[in-house]
């Protein structure tokens, strides 16, 4: 007999992200080797002490961590994958009722740094991640195509 899967969604459910998480999950790895504590101390001038809270640095270089390991250039993207993924929303310490930074935040907040601070604090994360053997830096790829131009010589 042909079986078919019928989905009502329940009214209230009883979980926890954390349950839902396998234990052996990349992230969870990376949030256990890696100590980012150093970023509140170095993002400390930046900030204001009057006024609406910002996102936090940690969960800000977090999410362009996660855009990085998966190739994500796009701020909007990226955080339609993290909103997307329990594992990350784990890694970013988001639970399942709470709504992730909007992308705009994320470009702010990139702004807010400047180049040069940001490019370095950046840099001294992922350089933690190569020291914890989370990422080489040994082989890059680049995909690409010929694309005709449409456009006016003029």
């Amino acid at each position: 007999m042909q079986g078919r899967k019928d989905f009502t969604p329940k009214l209230f459910y009883e979980l926890s992200l954390d349950g839902l998480v396998p234990k052996e999950d990349f992230y969870r790895k990376v949030n256990d080797h890696l100590a980012l504590h150093f970023l509140y101390d170095a993002t400390a001038q930046y900030y204001g002490t009057e006024g609406q809270q910002s996102i936090d640095p940690v969960v800000f270089f977090k999410i362009l961590l996660v855009g990085y390991l998966n190739n994500i250039n796009s701020d909007r993207a990226l955080m339609r994958y993290c909103a997307d993924s329990l594992s990350i929303r784990l890694f970013l310490g988001y639970d399942l009722d709470e709504e992730l930074p909007w992308h705009s935040t994320i470009s702010r907040t990139r702004q807010l740094f400047g180049e040069d601070v940001f490019l370095r604090l950046f840099q001294k994360v992922l350089s933690m991640c190569v020291h914890k053997g989370m990422v080489r830096g040994k082989r890059q790829c680049v995909d690409s195509a010929f694309v005709k131009a449409n456009a006016s010589m003029d």
